[in-house]
Parts: C-alpha cells; sequence; structure tokens
C-alpha cells in the first residue's frame, strides 16, 4: 500500500502544479466570484467558489473518464457547448452594462438591484464553469499528461479532490478580498465603471469562444 501511495505521488504533484497554474489565471470564474463578493457580500462570493469547485469536480471525474475522446468522436456536441458557454458569458456581459446603478455610490443593491440568494451564487458559480468547454478540455488535458491511461479509482478520487480543493481555496481567498471594507467601498465608488470592465470582459470571453471553432 505505501509502495501504490508514492507511485500516486507523482502524478498527483504534476497535477496540482498544473492545475494551480490554470486556476491562478483570471478568467470568467475570478470576475463572476470577485464581482459577487463586491457587490453583494463574502458569503456569496464563497458560495460562488464551492459552486466553481463543484463544477471543476464534474469536470475532473469526465476528464478521468475520458471526455476528450467524447469531444473527438462528436465534434458536433463540443461546438454546441462551445456556443452555449459563450452564448451565457455574453448574456452576462450584457446584463452587466445593462444593470441599473444605485441612486448614490454607497448605497447598498435594495431598490435597483435585490440582493441576490446564496444558491443563486452558487448556481452563477458552477453553470459558469460547467458552460466553459475549454475547462474541460484542460482537465482532459492534464489527465492525459499526468495520468495513466486508465486511472485506477483511488488515484481517480485524489486528483478530483486536489482540484476542486485548489479552485475552492482560491476563488474563496478572491472572494474575501474582494468582500473586504476597503474593496467593498471602493466597489461602490467605481461601481459603474467596474461593472462595464467586467461585462467587456465576459463579452470578450464569449465572442472568443464562441468565434474561435
Amino acid at each position: 500500500m505505501e509502495n501504490q501511495h508514492l507511485l500516486y505521488a507523482g502524478p498527483l504533484i504534476s497535477l496540482a502544479l498544473l492545475w494551480v497554474v490554470a486556476v491562478v489565471t483570471p478568467g470568467p470564474n475570478f470576475f463572476t466570484t470577485a464581482q459577487l463578493a463586491a457587490g453583494n457580500s463574502r458569503k456569496h462570493g464563497v458560495a460562488c467558489a464551492l459552486g466553481v469547485a463543484t463544477g471543476t469536480i464534474l469536470w475532473g471525474l469526465a476528464g478521468g473518464l475520458g471526455i476528450k475522446s467524447l469531444f473527438t468522436a462528436a465534434p458536433s456536441l463540443y461546438l454546441a457547448l462551445k456556443i452555449a458557454g459563450g452564448a451565457y458569458l455574453i448574456y452576462l456581459g450584457i446584463k452587466l452594462f445593462l444593470r441599473k446603478q444605485p441612486a448614490s455610490a454607497g448605497q447598498q443593491p435594495t431598490l435597483h438591484e435585490p440582493r441576490r440568494s446564496l444558491l443563486s451564487a452558487y448556481s452563477r458559480g458552477l453553470l459558469g464553469n460547467m458552460t466553459n468547454p475549454k475547462s474541460a478540455l484542460f482537465v482532459a488535458t492534464i489527465f492525459a499528461t499526468t495520468m495513466p491511461s486508465s486511472p485506477p479509482a483511488p488515484l481517480l478520487a485524489m486528483a478530483v479532490a486536489i482540484m476542486s480543493s485548489l479552485s475552492f481555496c482560491w476563488y474563496s481567498s478572491v472572494a474575501l478580498v474582494f468582500a473586504s471594507t476597503r474593496m467593498s467601498a471602493f466597489y461602490s465608488r467605481c461601481r459603474k465603471g467596474l461593472d462595464r470592465f467586467a461585462g467587456t470582459c465576459y463579452l470578450l470571453f464569449g465572442a472568443h469562444l464562441m468565434a474561435n471553432r
């Protein structure tokens, strides 16, 4: 059993290092978590991080089960997922551009923006992760690079646990930073510009995802 654990150490360390690089690179998940934490509360940011981590678990299991082979065998499925993911990001971007702003800079979102539920924040993190096919392909590539072709169940479980834990820890940290008093006050003062910046990023991510086929 000890030798088996030593055999697992190499692939798991390689996977963890590659996944850290992928997670800390700013993308849609980062902007979603930061915006929910700054605009609502720390709990909403952490709930979004939990949703992202749940998506990581699902993509990790799919990667271990060979989703890359599925996309290769059925390219129309991959194309449909790319279009759906791109459309969702564009929808989020347009929604931020059209969102009404509070009457004063320090006003909390009440009348114009009803407070989002924690379940809604969780769902947004999960949906944002699951509608990004690049997440699936990156996970599949990491598994192909670091894991044996048919990873045993314990190794697959540990790999998925490491990936989801790293995702949750990073995005929870993002939520804690952006929900701080200073960041929240900054967001309130510059909300219109920051929302438009985030909306532009969503639009660019979505357009790139749909155009790059």
